[in-house]
């Protein structure tokens, strides 16, 4: 498979920091890599280098084949970018949040776009509502649709469950899975391990500014000792035992809670 993004040498600085060393990256075409590391490891500061929203300070950095540093423009027009936090408009309903991208990216037939979209994401009932009385796991879902207009290539998602409750950082998965079936590169950045073992094909772990490890689940766990087999009582967690109470998330758009439903 071709890489979507190749990355070697990548160094970055503020001022006496050293928040990238050398990173080595290769993220192939129409897959799932999940980017893992602490707080502070330098996930975002790469990101935003590889959507040339930062300059690098030496290596080099290639999005579908164009230099982030000498071909700028062809990288953002190669790519799509969601950030820690939804960046929608509450005011807006949902359907002209979708309308108002897809006019911004000089899309044909914005209307149609918007109405696929909701579709795909499971928002179409809840399309001509105001975002404002939207869920968290509504509005990252919003979020994340709106980055495909324009069937964007690579997408990069910085963090996107945070602040998310268990119910919808299992919607923002399905978004997640969704991209994947389209055949859309994605790079994922997280801190939680299981939301990279659930979603990523490959995981690379970030640490103090490199890359210390990329493969597969089964190529990571094979780094470790053979395991020992003990037999022990399993207990659930704590948010199994809260899923198994409120239900599983679907793709039916729930109804918002009091506070959410009064209107500006």
């Amino acid at each position: 498979m071709t890489a979507a993004i190749h990355v070697r040498g990548l160094e970055k600085s503020y001022k006496d920091v050293h928040v990238l060393r050398g990173v080595d990256l290769d993220v192939a075409a129409g897959s799932v890599v999940a980017l893992l590391g602490a707080n502070g490891a330098g996930k975002t500061t790469l990101v935003r280098i590889l959507s040339t929203l930062l300059a690098p300070d030496a290596g080099t950095v290639l999005v579908s084949g164009s230099d982030v540093t000498t071909h700028g423009a062809a990288v953002r027009g190669a790519i799509s970018l969601t950030g820690q936090f939804a960046a929608v408009d509450e005011i807006l309903s949902g359907r002209e949040n979708l309308v108002l991208v897809a006019r911004l990216r000089h899309q044909q037939e914005p209307g149609r776009i918007a109405d696929e979209l909701l579709v795909r994401f499971g928002l179409a009932e809840a399309g001509a509502r105001r975002v404002s009385t939207y869920s968290g796991g509504m509005r990252r879902r919003l979020d994340i649709a709106m980055s495909l207009v324009g069937r964007p290539p690579i997408v990069f998602l910085d963090e996107p469950t945070t602040g998310l409750d268990p119910q919808a950082r299992r919607e923002a998965w399905q978004a997640v899975r969704e991209l994947a079936r389209q055949g859309t590169t994605v790079l994922l950045t997280t801190q939680h391990l299981d939301e990279a073992e659930q979603l990523a094909d490959r995981i690379a772990i970030l640490h103090r500014g490199r890359i210390i490890a990329d493969g597969s689940l089964e190529e990571l766990k094979g780094l470790l000792p053979p395991a020992q087999v003990e037999y022990v009582q399993r207990q659930p967690s704590l948010e199994e035992v809260f899923l198994a109470i409120v239900g599983e998330p679907d793709t039916a758009d729930e109804p918002a809670a009091a506070d959410e439903r009064r209107m500006p």
